[in-house]
């Protein structure tokens, strides 16, 4: 099963204060026990929220609405995606991961296509099949 880890963004991440060597060091020994233990299947950092925009949907309207948001608690600083066998496997992961005192990261489980059942006609399965082969063929 595949796990999303949502590291939560802070006010010094809003305000585009960059990791410390030690804390990038300690993150990329990190990264790399994922990597070989075949758990890490993708991980980013974003950029602060002023250098982003939502787009809100009312009907056939949209709204866009620049950067910086104001709720920092809501926003996300970064992710993981992980390739494991159980919640709990990622949980005992996340507890080893480099972060400081109160900081805070949310783990939510990625749908597969057996959990949308009947509804995901074989039609729609075999598009999903396809552009998620159209992706792997990009990355080569």
């Amino acid at each position: 099963m595949r796990f999303m880890v949502i590291v939560k963004a802070s006010k010094d991440s809003e305000a585009g204060v960059m990791p410390t060597e030690a804390m990038l060091t300690a993150m990329g020994k990190y990264n790399e026990e994922l990597v070989k233990a075949g758990v890490m299947l993708a991980g980013e950092g974003l950029q602060a929220s002023s250098k982003g925009a939502r787009v809100r949907f009312s009907g056939k309207q949209r709204t866009v609405i620049d950067g910086p948001f104001s709720e920092t608690k809501e926003l996300i600083a970064g992710f993981w995606l992980w390739q494991v066998r159980s919640k709990e496997e990622a949980i005992e992961w996340l507890k080893r991961a480099p972060f400081e005192d109160g900081d805070e990261v949310e783990l939510r489980q990625v749908f597969e296509m057996e959990d949308f059942g009947a509804e995901l006609t074989p039609e729609l399965r075999e598009q999903e099949k396809r552009l998620a082969a159209e992706i792997a063929a990009k990355k080569s």
